[in-house]
């Protein structure tokens, strides 16, 4: 058996401490060797929970020789400038979702991974359940006939004004947060090198907010394929999607976030007969650390969707801000023409 691979896990960030961290211990795939925090302090409480050195600088553990590769869960702002400087010091990179907020940064990482033989990974845990292989093989075997629409949908409470998903500076937003995860179900749909066209794109910004807080995308998928996103900060709590075909349709339920010991359960509708289908649960943190290392072992080459999908995530943000900035103001029927005319 391979060496457990090396891991430096640079920021603290509230989803490395309650999922990730957790994740590398349970694996014999990884070590984790350092922990690295601009507040000391964090660093070496987290130092001392796993057995592994503090860092108080981003940048140490990029020039250590006993590191192998990183993970980066820092904000989506500072994804690609440490992506791309932990790749220039040979280190495999393991970086939450998105991996580059445009295109144009996506493609840089991309090729400079290709270039080093080294591995880039964007950390989408959904795509590790096995529950979404259950649903492909349903479709490949005809159970909702041809393949016809795809409805999903990511929202969540509001959470605290002071959080960083309301700080434009630190990539916060509805789209950067939550809409990455209906937009990579989509493309999961789409084969090896997805190509789907954005047809359309809205977005709500509260006054009180600096961010979106809600947003909506229309994607041609192909051959008359429909795609349809829909995301939000300040909803009540979605996680689904639906597969709509000529003969019967598929929903997946906590579709993004499940649990370890959560059991899904599918449900197939066809003639108005709905049948609920029972599947094991699986823990996808767990089982994407085991492909980050084998991504590593290997030295696999970056998935095209990192690409397709940043290029997409920044078309969405330009179409629903241009939208929102030109949509009229809602005309109350009430209200004459001589009023707004003020």
């Amino acid at each position: 058996m391979s060496r457990p691979v090396r891991i430096a896990v640079l920021g603290t960030a509230e989803f490395a401490r309650r999922r990730m961290l957790p994740a590398f211990r349970a694996s014999a795939d990884v070590t984790v060797v350092t922990v690295a925090s601009r507040d000391p302090a964090r660093a070496a409480e987290l130092a001392r929970e796993y057995g592994c050195r503090a860092a108080d600088d981003y940048a140490e553990p990029l020039a250590d020789a006993d590191v192998d590769a990183v993970y980066l869960p820092l904000p989506a702002s500072m994804h690609a400038e440490w992506a791309g400087a932990a790749l220039r010091a040979g280190k495999h990179v393991l970086v939450e979702k998105p991996a580059a907020m445009s295109g144009a940064d996506a493609a840089e990482l991309c090729a400079l991974a290709r270039s080093r033989g080294l591995a880039l990974v964007e950390n989408v845990l959904f795509l590790h359940h096995s529950q979404h292989r259950a649903v492909m093989r349903h479709v490949a075997d005809g159970a909702i006939g041809r393949l016809q629409a795809f409805d999903a949908a990511f929202t969540v409470p509001r959470r605290p004004a002071s959080d960083i998903r309301y700080d434009p500076a630190l990539g916060g937003g509805a789209l950067w947060d939550l809409g990455v995860y209906p937009l990579r179900a989509a493309l999961g749909l789409l084969g090896p090198d997805p190509r789907p066209r954005l047809v359309g794109a809205t977005a709500r910004r509260d006054p009180a907010d600096r961010v979106d807080t809600a947003g909506t995308a229309l994607l041609d998928g192909g051959d008359g394929l429909a795609l349809q996103l829909s995301y939000g900060l300040d909803h009540t709590y979605r996680s689904t999607y639906t597969l709509w075909g000529s003969t019967g349709r598929l929903t997946v339920d906590r579709a993004f976030t499940p649990p370890a010991d959560h059991e899904p359960v599918l449900r197939l509708e066809r003639a108005g007969v709905t049948a609920r289908l029972s599947l094991p649960a699986d823990d996808q943190a767990g089982n994407a650390v085991t492909a980050f290392a084998r991504a590593v072992r290997t030295r696999a080459r970056p998935a095209p969707e990192i690409l397709r999908q940043a290029e997409l995530l920044e078309a969405i943000s330009l179409a629903g801000t241009a939208v929102h900035r030109t949509a009229p103001p809602v005309r109350d029927s009430r209200t004459s023409p001589a009023d707004l005319a003020g």
